[in-house]
Parts: structure tokens; sequence; C-alpha cells
């Protein structure tokens, strides 16, 4: 049974993401200070912490950035009434691996907790081949990075997971949907340019000419193919 931490500090809405959680077969943890929550999150060491940003005495951020100090690599989800793109920017800078706003629908909570331990759990286990050749970069899966000529490329949490993702279609075309779902966690009726951003984000520091791309390809009406 998979362990999550829910670090929030309005006490009506940790009670009900702990029942949600629980209802879908996980133990969960709740805390409802920055303190305390660390202190759970590295006694118990859960699978997934559930992090608030606007908690009292500790924030968010602060509390994020000790427990990666720490040597915390759970996934963080960030659970904030702070929607502005600055505030998402520094959480996923931070090592946050998701951001959900408030208010926010329980079963998408749900599905981005699920696809969040689902994608810990693939990384846990170490394929066969971890490091994969894009042109004349290499991205190594377990590690979560991408370098070239021994240099890191920089990407977002979220580029990566969604590079990750066409990686393992091993070329074969992926549609919009599937990514969303596989990778942001949502049911297949949302719709979204989300994807096509971070796609544009990935040919910036992938390809030659982004305009041009030779191997993170537009599938016409579809999605995306991975030409490796």
């Amino acid at each position: 049974m998979s362990i999550v931490l829910v670090i929030e500090d309005e006490r009506d809405i940790a009670a009900g993401i702990q029942a949600n959680l629980e209802i879908e077969g996980y133990d969960a943890l709740v805390a409802h200070s920055g303190e305390a929550g660390l202190e759970l999150a590295l006694s118990r060491r859960p699978e997934l912490i559930v992090l608030d940003l606007m908690l009292p005495n500790m924030s968010g951020f602060e509390v994020l950035a000790r427990l990666r100090k720490d040597g915390c690599d759970a996934p963080v989800l960030i659970l904030s009434a702070r929607a502005e793109e600055v505030d998402k920017v520094r959480g996923f800078r931070a090592g946050a691996d998701d951001y959900v706003t408030k208010p926010f629908g329980v079963m998408e909570l749900m599905l981005r907790v699920r696809a969040l331990l689902r994608r810990a759990s693939q990384d846990a286990v170490p394929q066969a081949t971890d490091v994969h050749q894009i042109g004349d970069a290499q991205v190594d899966l377990h590690r979560r990075i991408v370098t070239r000529s021994d240099e890191e490329i920089p990407l977002t949490p979220r580029a990566f997971e969604l590079l990750a993702a066409l990686i393992r279609k091993r070329g074969i075309p992926v549609t919009r949907h599937e990514l969303l779902r596989d990778v942001w966690g949502y049911s297949s009726g949302v719709t979204t340019r989300t994807i096509d951003a971070h796609i544009a984000e990935l040919r910036r520091r992938l390809e030659v000419d982004a305009a041009a791309p030779q191997y993170i390809l537009t599938v016409w009406k579809s999605g995306y193919r991975l030409k490796a």
C-alpha cells in the first residue's frame, strides 16, 4: 500500500483529500504545518507528497526545498490557490512534479496522484536500456537527465516526462489525449494546448532547427511521434 502524505493547513480540505485517498486504497497521512510535514516525510518516507504552498510559519516552497535538501526524492504534487505562472515555474524549478490549483476536482486530483505514483514505480525499476539517443543528445531515463557532449540540457520536469513517454512508445504515434492521460493524469475527455507548448520546448532544446524538426515529429490531426 502506497503512503501518501498530505501537507495542508485547511483541515476540511486535508480531511477530504485523506478520505478520498483512503477510498482509492492509499495509506494517507496528514500534517497541518510545514514543520509537521517535514517530520512525517523524513520519518515515514511516503511514496508521494501533496503539498500546499500557503502554510503557516513555513511556506510550501521552503518545505519543498528542505525535502530535497534532506534527500527526499518522493514525487511532490503542489496544491495551491496561487495560479500565477511565476508560482508554477518556481514550484517546478524547486523540484515539484505536478501543480494543481484550487479549487480543484477530486477525481482529477486522484488521477494525477495515480499517474505520479505509476511513473515513480516505473522509474524505480531499471530498464534493460536506460540511455536513449536522440540526434546528438543522450536521454537517461533512470537518472532523469538529458546531455549533449557531456553537458546537461535543462528540461522542466513535465517536459522530461513527455519526452520519456514518447521514448517508451518506440516510434509509435501517440495522440495528445494519450499523452494527457499518461503524463498529466487527465481523462481522455480533457483537451488542452499544454502538450504543444512542451513539445515546442523539447524541440528548442533537442532539435538542430526547431522549425524543421527531425526527431520530434507531428502526426497530422493526431499527436506526435519520436524518431530516435
